[in-house]
């Protein structure tokens, strides 16, 4: 048995694979302790039999509630004489344009735990000044009284030579302050240049590393010992729980990625390989555009630090069903990005919540049903919204179904936005892509967004609430590595390039064979960062006989013009090495005699006419109905607005499509 385990803001998601057969399983996260939520759900999908397990894939939110909650490991970092304000001084960039008095947050490292030693290497990698071993030790006996947990190491130029910053990882090993996963290396964390990044990078590293640490050992010890841990990564790979007191940070943006991942191989195995990904849970909703692949980025802020890794490219807004809504101070209505999360969670959850909520409005509009939230396993106490919901409705002159209207509409301009930034900015039109709803909210609003985006479509996965936990299923294992170049493009470069490559080869197959994966799953992705001399930033291009070409070509297409007179400096090279994974089988399944109707479960009155009802677990292949309609499922409730045209697929994906008339 293979399990994929998502723990979300509220909802913990798992989907077991068993010869082939799928089955899901829904509890309500226990924030204070993550992994109470996953164990007790891995019970009840194996009847306690725990040794049934043959592997668990994790996508985890550990690394981000520390670093989002400012509650990570207490650590020191020791960089080159001169540089110690390098998290301090940062890039200057101003996140608020027109803040008089901008206010950026601080450095993970307090000043006084920031340390320089006397040492320096020229940008080639030669020795100008060698390590003050007597200035080190001074610095190990300052550390030695701060219980430090963990220790980042930035030395300039390290990502050329590694020598000092390694002879700085012994001593404190010799000294035995710490064991030496303690001490986060930027040679190894990110070994490329521009210092404050890679300083700021194994900074997050090293802050988040002892944690991580700390919650696989506390999970292993409940697991089985051949039962094999794996964690999502935030590039849609994952890793073995041993490599985590390597790559900690890698797994910040995880939960999001896994279900990317998921979207893009349900949708192209069911022809629609052109995405956009709409993943709303209880927290946050997270988009991504998939032009037939997933998009990655090489930087992105996490609570406005800059983390500099591989990864992939989503927008996350905080607008989920426990969304807060509430009245300004100028009398708008505003939605998020406070959350009530799992506990007390929306009113209608009866679990304490006192603050109106995405998901209370929907309750109140009907489109949650008291009866068949959860898959009838949890009751809503709607009644207990009204006396809140009234309130806010006072304060905005509105009767009460006006606004909660309000509130699904404010919300679904929030996302609409989200969605704009990843698609019309960035030269592509919405119109040419399917909107794939997931999580266990998306459904909900997919099709109204898809309206205000002129989307012909939707796709609805057949489990849409745990998709994140299924694309763990589906994820490959990945290891990046990387090599700085810093050289001008030359027929003399090439040769450089080709050594460079084969040892990235030779050291992403053995990394590979290291974690027990055979050379036949195996394959390997060469791609360089490439910029015109004089640019700020680099694009990322395979690496090809004609690189050259292939990067006039990606600058052509990214800013509408190529500079091809210009010199080209190659910056990275890098290093994608992966070990494709043993999927689920998706096999198309043939339309069944049976009609929606076989389905429903009735239908209830509304303002304009009636809605139906539907059990998406008696909808079979090739059932076809209009909206407006509500599908109940254990993790999801689908709205299928007037105007829209809903199939069942080979796949039992929900595909909703506008009537022409529309």
């Amino acid at each position: 048995m293979r399990v994929g385990v998502d723990i979300g803001g509220t909802f913990t998601d798992l989907v077991l694979e068993d010869d082939g057969q799928l089955r899901i399983h829904k509890r309500l996260s226990t924030p204070q302790d993550p992994a109470q939520s996953m164990l007790a759900g891995l019970n009840d999908l194996t009847g306690g039999d725990l040794n049934a397990l043959s592997h668990v894939i994790h996508g985890s939110t550990v690394a981000t509630n520390a670093i989002l909650e400012r509650k990570g490991a207490r650590i020191a970092l020791i960089t080159t004489q001169g540089f110690r304000d390098v998290l301090f001084i940062g890039r200057q960039n101003r996140p608020d344009l027109y803040a008089l008095h901008p206010t950026l947050p601080p450095p993970l490292i307090p000043r006084e735990r920031c340390y320089e030693i006397p040492e320096r290497l020229d940008p080639h990698g030669e020795v100008l000044l060698p390590l003050d071993e007597a200035a080190l030790d001074a610095v190990l006996d300052d550390l030695a009284a701060q219980q430090i947990d963990a220790v980042a190491v930035c030395l300039l130029y390290s990502f050329v030579n590694p020598d000092h910053e390694q002879r700085i990882r012994q001593r404190i090993v010799e000294r035995g302050l710490l064991d030496a996963w303690q001490v986060a290396l930027s040679s190894e964390v990110l070994p490329e240049f521009r210092e404050y990044e890679r300083a700021a990078t194994v900074a997050l590293e090293a802050y988040v590393r002892p944690i991580m640490a700390r919650y696989i050992d506390r999970l292993r010890a409940q697991l089985p010992a051949h039962t094999g841990l794996a964690i999502m990564k935030s590039d849609g790979g994952i890793m073995s729980a041993g490599r985590i007191r390597d790559q900690a940070v890698q797994t910040a943006l995880s939960g999001p990625a896994a279900g990317v991942i998921g979207a893009l191989h349900l949708a192209t195995v069911a022809g629609y390989p052109q995405i956009i990904t709409l993943d709303m849970g209880g927290t946050s909703t997270d988009v991504a555009l998939c032009p037939g692949q997933a998009p990655y980025s090489a930087q992105r802020s996490l609570d406005d630090l800059p983390l500099r890794l591989r990864l992939i490219d989503i927008e996350t807004i905080g607008a989920g069903g426990g969304s807060i809504a509430r009245v300004d101070a100028g009398g708008a209505l505003r939605v998020g990005p406070e959350s009530a999360g799992a506990e007390p969670g929306p009113l209608v959850y009866g679990r304490g919540g006192t603050e109106v909520t995405v998901s209370d409005a929907n309750a109140l509009l009907g489109r949650l049903d008291a009866e068949h939230f959860l898959g009838g396993q949890m009751r809503l106490d709607i009644d207990s919204a009204l006396p809140a919901v009234g309130r806010l409705a006072q304060a905005l002159n509105r009767d009460i179904q006006g606004a909660a209207q309000g509130i699904i509409d404010v919300a679904n301009a929030n996302i609409d936005r989200a969605l704009r930034r990843v698609s019309v900015a960035r030269g592509h039109d919405p119109r040419a892509f399917t909107l794939v709803a997931f999580g266990g909210a998306g459904p909900l609003h997919a099709c109204e967004i898809a309206e205000r985006l002129g989307m012909p479509r939707v796709l609805v996965p057949r489990h849409p609430g745990v998709l994140c936990a299924l694309g763990l299923l589906v994820a490959d294992a990945i290891i990046d590595s990387s090599r700085a170049v810093l050289a001008k493009a030359s027929r003399g470069l090439l040769a450089r390039l080709r050594a460079t490559q084969a040892e990235l080869l030779a050291e992403g197959r053995d990394a590979l064979r290291q974690e027990g994966y055979r050379d036949e799953q195996m394959q390997f992705n060469v791609v360089l960062d490439m910029r015109y001399v004089g640019q700020a930033h680099e694009l990322t291009v395979p690496f090809t006989r004609s690189v050259v070409d292939t990067f006039h070509q990606a600058h052509e297409a990214t800013y509408g013009h190529a500079l091809r007179d210009r010199p080209i400096e190659v910056i990275n090279m890098r290093l994608q090495a992966i070990s494709l994974s043993d999927k689920p089988a998706l096999r198309p399944k043939r339309a069944s005699k049976s009609r929606a109707a076989d389905a429903s479960l009735g239908s209830r009155p509304t303002a304009d006419g009636e809605i139906h009802l539907y059990d998406r677990d008696r909808l079979t292949v090739g059932a076809q109905f209009a909206g407006e309609a509500l599908i109940f499922q254990l993790d999801s409730t689908i709205y299928i607005p007037p105007g829209w045209h809903a199939t069942i697929d080979a796949y039992e994906n929900l595909i909703i499509e506008r009537l022409a008339q529309q």
